[in-house]
């Protein structure tokens, strides 16, 4: 990742709209002269415990500690690293980014990526072209056009159609300037069998992009037209430009409206996706029907907290869903609680959402996504259609369903499903109970994010450590006074937590503008000081209050000398002692 010049990140950090940013992922309304509140767009809530100021462009969770700055904030909810966060701001701003020198082998690969990036996206707009104007592509037309697809949509996705002669691609990049060593890496060639020379690697298909989140092509999945052309579904080869592992196609469109919505729907198929776009249902996105990867689920976390997962209620889409919830559970499991609430929709028997939707009516589509159902209800239901009604087929029906209900905590899914075995199974729900005491349960639940449990942010700090916080939050509401104190301060003295220290040592002389010169990369600073300045923008402070909150800070000072004496056997104690006594009468007296 190329390095840009610290005047290229501020002047983003000025264009970036932070209230328009945040309000694309939650409903925020306002709670103070400079403070927004919505409910976390980070973990699972019911009451407001996330805050942003708005200027400062900072935010925080009390819930689940969560917080930064802009930066943060889209590497938190896109995936990306920094220079990808600031990438994708300037990009959406408008801002043209300075790199600072760069060492020529590093130059020289980001040379080299951004020419392959170049001669992917010029490959993409000639198979558009293809389609839409040769004469060849007349059957590929006909295919699109039956499925019920509609030329600007596609246009949209940039479907494309790949000639079937063997050299034009070849050609029209060698014309361009491009070697064949690069169409090879970016995976738009092949060798020839006999190993003399050269063929492009995808004739004769319907041309898929498969891009990236910020729509830049990074491959391409191409579908045979003839039913003697194998394999049905060609995708380019993992490459150093493209990782099939990591793409959910259609994410870059799906993007804003599933951050409006909430909700992501995941369907098998390219059509499918465009099917339901053309629909009116634009965050939908496709897993190009192979079984989820982590960065896939990854992917679909930072797209939205809840997805929808359309699939056939036949055999193979029973074994799609398993294949899809592996890796969904790993991910509630190491993000504890911030995972993916995983729903799932019942498609009728032998369709498809483009079919849905093309033979049905959008209405009919949408009214199957309204009625989609948690994880752990759609695998009771399942255990109990496959069970028979032998005593036999009731126990495993019955050992199935309790497996699907015991890593839930108390709830009212979990006291309904429990119902809905007794009742389907003709047990009392007793009996159902006891089944779910029977296997070992798991440590944290694995398929619901909003029961795991919180992450060590929601610690309890000591009490040092929260008079630490609790004075700089209060010189940041009154920066000048509080300006004066840092600056007269000790802090290596006065500060004995090393988080608190360091955000003590930043903010002096930056009280009016605590976010402008935070460090790319730095996050536990970022998110301490976002933190702090969305504290102070809840305090209704005054200088009495500030000089309470450093005499509380002189008294664990004090304290923790007091205690490291005795340890040594100081001769000071007592003086020590006195001193404490003082700062003790001075808390008093202003609280009295």
């Amino acid at each position: 990742m190329p390095r840009y010049t610290q005047d290229s990140r501020e002047r983003v950090r000025d264009a970036v709209d932070f209230e328009e940013l945040v309000g694309a992922r939650t409903e925020l309304r306002k709670a103070g002269v400079r403070r927004l509140q919505g409910l976390c767009p980070f973990h699972d809530e019911r009451t407001p415990s996330f805050g942003i100021d708005p200027v400062e462009k900072l935010y925080h969770c009390f819930g689940c500690g969560a917080g930064g700055d802009v930066f943060s904030f889209v590497m938190e909810t896109e995936g990306l690293d920094f220079g990808g966060a600031l990438e994708s701001l300037a990009d959406r701003y408008g801002v043209e980014l300075e790199r600072e020198a760069e060492d020529p082998a590093m130059a020289a690969r980001r040379e080299r990526t951004d020419r392959l990036r170049a001669l992917l996206e010029r490959t993409a707009a000639y198979y558009v072209r293809v389609l839409w104007e040769s004469p060849e592509a007349e059957a590929a037309r006909s295919y699109l056009v039956g499925r019920g697809l509609e030329e600007a949509t596609l246009r949209e996705f940039r479907v494309g159609f790949s000639p079937s002669a063997y050299d034009r691609v070849l050609t029209a990049s060698s014309r361009a300037g491009y070697s064949d060593a690069e169409l090879l890496a970016c995976g738009l060639a092949s060798q020839r069998r006999d190993g003399r020379g050269l063929i492009d690697r995808f004739r004769g298909r319907i041309m898929f992009p498969l891009c990236d989140e910020r729509g830049r092509v990074l491959g391409f999945g191409a579908r045979a037209l003839r039913p003697d052309d194998r394999p049905k579904y060609l995708n380019s080869s993992d490459n150093e430009i493209f990782h099939n592992g990591r793409i959910v196609y259609g994410s870059d469109l799906a993007r804003a409206s599933a951050a409006r919505a909430g909700r992501l729907v995941l369907v098998e198929g390219y059509t499918d996706v465009i099917a339901l776009r053309q629909a009116g249902v634009p965050e939908v996105v496709c897993s190009m029907g192979t079984a989820l990867t982590d960065q896939q689920v990854d992917a679909l976390r930072r797209l939205a907290p809840t997805v929808l997962f359309c699939q056939d209620p036949d055999t193979a889409g029973q074994e799609a869903v398993k294949r899809g919830t592996t890796a969904v559970r790993a991910l509630n499991n190491r993000t504890q609680g911030r995972g993916l609430d995983f729903r799932i929709v019942r498609l009728p028997a032998g369709k498809d959402p483009a079919d849905v939707v093309q033979h049905d009516g959008a209405d009919a589509m949408r009214s199957l996504l309204d009625r989609a159902v948690p994880l752990a209800r759609f695998e009771v239901e399942m255990a109990l259609e496959n069970g028979g009604t032998s005593t036999d087929g009731r126990d495993q029906a019955l050992e199935a369903a309790a497996a699907a209900i015991r890593p839930l905590p108390p709830s009212v899914l979990r006291e309904e499903l429990v119902q809905l075995v007794a009742g389907r199974l003709g047990l009392s729900e007793n009996l159902v109970g006891s089944a779910l005491l029977t296997g070992r349960r798991p440590l944290a639940d694995t398929s619901s994010p909003s029961s795991s449990p919180t992450n060590g942010a929601r610690a309890v700090l000591d009490r040092r450590e929260q008079t630490e916080r609790a004075f700089l939050a209060y010189c940041l509401a009154l920066p000048d006074e509080g300006e004066s104190r840092l600056a007269a301060a000790d802090l290596d003295e006065l500060f004995s937590a090393p988080e608190t220290r360091r955000a003590a040592e930043y903010l002096r002389g930056r009280l009016r503008s605590p976010a402008g010169e935070l460090p790319a990369g730095d996050e536990p600073l970022a998110r301490l000081v976002a933190e702090l300045v969305i504290r102070a923008g809840q305090l209704e402070a005054t200088p009495a209050k500030l000089e309470l909150e450093a005499l509380q800070l002189d008294l664990h000072n004090l304290d923790r000398r007091i205690a490291t004496a005795r340890t040594e056997g100081h001769e000071r104690i007592h003086d020590l002692a006195a001193e404490r006594q003082q700062v003790l009468d001075a808390i008093r007296h202003r609280l009295s």
